[in-house]
Parts: C-alpha cells; structure tokens; sequence
C-alpha cells in the first residue's frame, strides 16, 4: 500500500486503516477505457454530484479515458466507484458507520473491485474525492493557473481503507490565490473568504469577521444621545480610538439587539463577530475597571460582555456562535472567568517574532498567553500573520516556521485558524508556496512541512529551478536569524544588506536560466524574483554603498529605471488564466506604477 495511507496524528483522526497485502489492486483504466464507471445516489446533494464530475473530470485527463456519471440506488456492476452515502454504499459496505460522521469527514475504502469515496454532510464526500485525486492519483492544484495531473495508463490503486477528518473546524490560508473557490475547495478550505458555492460544499459563514464594536453601535448613530456606551478615558467620554462600555447594561440590550438583526439579515450565518476595534482605548469607568482589576487583564470586561451577550443569543440560535479577539490588550486570559460553549476566543499572534517558532523563547509571551486560553476555552482559534503589510513584495524568512506554527496551534487545541497573508493582490512574495502549504498543514499538521515546501518548489517551478529557489530560501531565513521578523518589517532590516542580496541575486539567476527551456516555469520564477528587485529599487543608494564597502561587484544593471521599467512590466503585465496583475504592494494600496513613479531618475 502507499505509504500515504499510513499516516495518522494523535487527537486528530478515528482512523482505521487496513490493508491486504493478497488483494489485488483495483483497475480503474487500461488503454485509454474506463474500467470502473462512476455512481452516486438519487438522493444525491449537490456537493455530491459536484464531487462525481470533478472525479470524472480529473480521473479523464488522468487516464484518457471517459467517466460516464450514473445516477441510480439499482444493482450495481462488478466493477464501480461510488461517491457519496447511498442504499448502495450502505449495502456494499456495511462496516462504514454513516451515522457518525462529521460534516467533512470521509471514508475512502476498497472492496474487491469497488470503491468508496464517501464522507458527512455537507463536504465529507468532496473532500474522500480530492483526497483520493490527490493521493493516491498524484494531482496537485498548485495555484488557480497552475495544476499537476499526471498521466498514468493503467491506472490501478492498491487497497484502501482510510477514515479522516480535517485537524481544524475553520481552515483559512488568507492568501490572494486562496480565495479562489475551486482552488479552496480541492485543497480543503472551507475559508469564508474563498466565495465557495453550495455546489461545492458551502463555506462557514460569518457575519461582521472581526472590529465589529463600531459596526455594531456606530458612533455616528449614537455618541451624542448615549456617551455613556462608549469609553471613559482619562475621565472624558470619548468616541475617537475608543471602545464600548462593556458594563453598561443599556448597551448590551442594545447589543444583543444588533446580533439579532444581523443574523436576522444573514440567516445562514454560524458565527457573529462582537469584537473590539483596532486599537486600544479600553473603558476606564470604574465598573470597567473593576472587573479589569479582578481578572488582571482588559480581557475580563470584554469577556463577561462576551458571555453575557452569547447567553441571550443562543435560546434562539443553538447553532450560532458569538466570536471575540483576545488582541493586543485584551490577549491576556482572565484569571477566574471562562468564554461560554458558545464563545469563540480568536487570539492573535501579530506581536510574535514570525522568524522563529511560536514556542521559541523570542515568543514566550504568546506561547503562554495561548497555554492559558487553551485551559479555559472550548473553542480557540487563532488570527495568526504570515506577511509584511507594509511590504508585500520583500524577503520574509518565515517559510520554515510555518509547519511548526500549525502543529504548535493544534497541539495546544486550536479549532480554528486564519493565516493572514497578503490578500489584496497577486504577486506577493512567495505568495503561492505559502498558500498551498499551509491548506495542506490546516488539514493535517504532522505532514513534514519540509517535504510539503520541496514538493512545491519542484512542482511549481519544476525541478532544475527548485534547488536554486531552495537555496535563495534558506539563504535569507539564515541571514534573518536574530532579527525580529515582524508583520511590519521594514525594507532596511538587516537582513536585507548587500552582500545577502547579492547572494541572492545570483541564486534567481540560476533559477531562470534553469527554468527557461519552460515558458511556464520560467515566468513562474520570474515573478517570484520580483520581491528581490523591490528591495533593489527602494534601497539602490544604501546597497550600493555597502557592496563598494565590502568590494563587491554590482549585479544588476547601472540604470535604476531600466530595472525599474523592467519591474514594472513584469507586475502588471498578463499571465496566465487565473492570473491577474499586481495592484498592492502593501496593505495601504501602494500600486507598482506608483512605486516605480517615486524613485529617482538615472543621473543624467
């Protein structure tokens, strides 16, 4: 059997996994014809049906050989692959306990010459068919324009008994690419950033995300008839950079009240932000503060409002889940308090060191700000950063972290996680890799991340490329050691000198020169180059002092602007289908025209 097969993670899986090494393996085509074809129940869902035709589609350009989809609850021939709980998935394979599974989780199993790629409702049976495509088939969706599907004739699997389910209930890689619904969807996101459709199993559905105090109770509505439901700072009622009273009983009427209009007016949603603002300005009024005091933390106030407003919400709507952030001043637990059943904490990590683990000494802090939520919460999710808002397009060493950081979060019993990357455009830096692989740890993360980012680099950029790219990789994350990598590093951090970027410059051009007998690959590099020229062209005068102080040559060429025309055309010129050109080069909306029209002209 594959040794995918045989991977299982503490705490995470009910897995049984059985294999006989007499059974033969089971051919699904030979020469070009389908062996097997495709069933799925008349009581079929969409997901369901969704998840035949990608599984005819794909299982195609695998073999050559058309699928044909059959829908019917009739005998079925010898040979079949069923998709989706049915009379005939239950009569077939009767040791499948159907009643117990979650909402995506999934059985792939073998019989004879059958297969069964089935799961709960609503996505379990996607995700049995993506996974049974992605091993033991071998297809990876690298990007939106970029998929593997290997050709193999025959195609035969070997036996096959596999139940799973995702580590975590809410897995969103925050990245551009991610937000593509079929991208999403074959790697296992349910992000409700992604636009999934019912046809593809649905999304979880929030209403308000996050900073939702002033959406909740605009100022602009209600400051002037009722201060009192707005920070006291320094003795003065106060709207601006503020918070909410959390005390107030008033205004948790009136909160409660705005909860129940918002899932009035988004009655599919499952979980409602009641969040602090992005900022400080807590409450000082003395009933505030009090509550502060007792539970040695801002996040006492925030939380007994939380609760209390949970507690109103849930006679009506058991399904519906009120989320908070434990951010900045409130990431602190209380010392006596604890988030109801129907309370999501979501605790970010945005003052962390991302160039070391999470539970390296540089991040003590949060390490034990989220051993102590995780004692006292049912259900903790984490906002976690994995770029530099001020500069999506420049170095950020944090590609080795990011496998640790996953395992870090589900062993500390995370439910949910949101890496926030750049999500305004394309072209970040190695916006792709970071995507992919981190869907892959959210679904499971005791995969060797190490392996999962080979397998990208020589997937997405091909082979040759790869041990350029890799080298370039390691490359900074050494020179980073040390260094506060944090979500706002700035282009003159010391990592980012001459000599390493010279270094580095020397890597890319390997890497193209490597990649240039394919076009694909070649332009693929090419725009993952683009992060190195940035930091080029916004700091050209120091660089160059520091590689003549360390008698280096320069390796790029002596005109600014030609580099800078040649920037700027790669940024926003086409790619291909599913590309589309860059637009941000940071979270404030920096365009690459803009960028380029700032730096200084060649000297005449």
């Amino acid at each position: 059997m594959h040794a995918f097969w045989f991977r299982t993670f503490a705490g995470l899986l009910a897995s049984s996994i059985v294999a006989s090494a007499d059974e033969p393996p089971l051919t699904l085509a030979s020469s070009g014809r389908a062996a097997a074809g495709i069933f799925i129940s008349t009581g079929a869902s969409a997901p369901e049906r969704h998840a035949a035709r990608e599984l005819a589609d794909h299982l195609q350009q695998i073999t050559s050989a058309p699928f044909a989809v059959t829908e019917t609850d009739g005998p079925l021939p010898a040979s079949a692959i069923l998709v989706g709980p049915g009379t005939n998935a239950a009569r077939l394979f009767p040791g499948v306990p159907w009643d117990e599974l979650g909402p995506e989780e999934f059985v792939i199993r073998t019989s004879g010459q059958r297969l069964l790629l089935a799961g709960g409702r609503p996505r379990g049976t996607l995700y049995a068919a993506y996974r049974f495509l992605h091993e033991p088939c071998g297809v990876r969706w690298w990007t939106p324009w970029a998929t593997h599907v290997p050709r193999r004739d025959p195609l035969a699997i070997p036996p096959l008994n596999l139940r799973a389910q995702p580590a975590f209930e809410a897995r969103d890689p925050f990245w551009f690419a991610a937000f593509d619904r079929d991208w999403a969807v074959r790697n296992l996101s349910n992000s409700q950033h992604s636009r999934i459709d019912e046809d593809r199993g649905g999304r979880i559905v929030y209403r308000g995300f996050v900073h939702t105090f002033y959406p909740l109770v605009p100022p602009d509505q209600h400051f002037a008839q009722h201060p009192e439901w707005y920070s006291l700072i320094q003795g003065k009622r106060t709207a601006q950079r503020a918070q909410l009273c959390l005390s107030n009983p008033a205004l948790r009427d009136f909160v409660a009240s705005r909860v129940r209009q918002w899932l009035r007016e988004t009655p599919d949603a499952r979980i409602v932000s009641v969040s602090q603002n992005d900022w400080h300005g807590q409450c000082q009024c003395d009933a505030c503060k009090a509550i502060d005091d007792a539970e040695g933390t801002p996040a006492g106030s925030l939380l007994d409002f939380i609760n209390d407003i949970a507690a109103r919400i849930e006679p009506d709507h058991p399904g519906v889940a009120i989320d908070t952030l434990a951010y900045q001043y409130t990431r602190k637990a209380p010392k006596t308090l604890r988030p109801r059943p129907n309370v999501i904490i979501r605790l970010c990590s945005i003052e962390c060191n991302f160039a070391d683990p999470l539970d390296a000494p540089s991040n003590a802090d949060f390490a034990r700000d989220i051993r102590d939520w995780s004692r006292i919460c049912q259900r903790l999710y984490v906002w976690d950063y994995t770029t530099d808002f001020a500069h999506y397009l420049q170095p950020h060493p944090n590609w080795f972290v990011l496998g640790p950081n996953v395992r870090f979060f589900h062993e500390h019993h995370v439910r949910g996680l949101f890496e926030q990357g750049a999500y305004q455009s394309h072209g970040a830096e190695m916006a792709e890799l970071r995507a992919w692989v981190l869907a892959q740890l959210m679904w499971n993360p005791y995969q060797d991340d190490q392996k999962l980012i080979q397998e990208f680099l020589e997937g997405y950029y091909g082979k040759p490329a790869a041990p350029f790219i890799r080298q370039y990789l390691e490359l900074m994350s050494e020179r980073a050691r040390g260094f506060k990598l944090t979500c706002f590093s700035p282009s003159r951090a010391p990592f980012l000198n001459g000599p390493a970027l010279a270094a580095a410059e020397t890597l890319w051009n390997q890497a193209e020169q490597a990649a240039a007998p394919n076009p694909d690959h070649l332009w693929r590099v090419r725009i993952a180059r683009l992060p190195l020229r940035y930091v080029w062209l916004s700091q050209w005068d120091r660089l160059r002092q520091e590689l003549d102080s360390a008698a280096q040559p320069w390796p790029l060429p002596a005109s600014r602007s030609a580099v800078a025309r040649d920037f700027l055309q790669l940024a926003t010129g086409s790619g291909p289908q599913g590309w589309a050109p860059v637009t941000h080069l940071n979270e404030s909306g920096l365009t690459p025209q803009q960028f380029v029209s700032r730096l200084p002209q060649d000297p005449r």
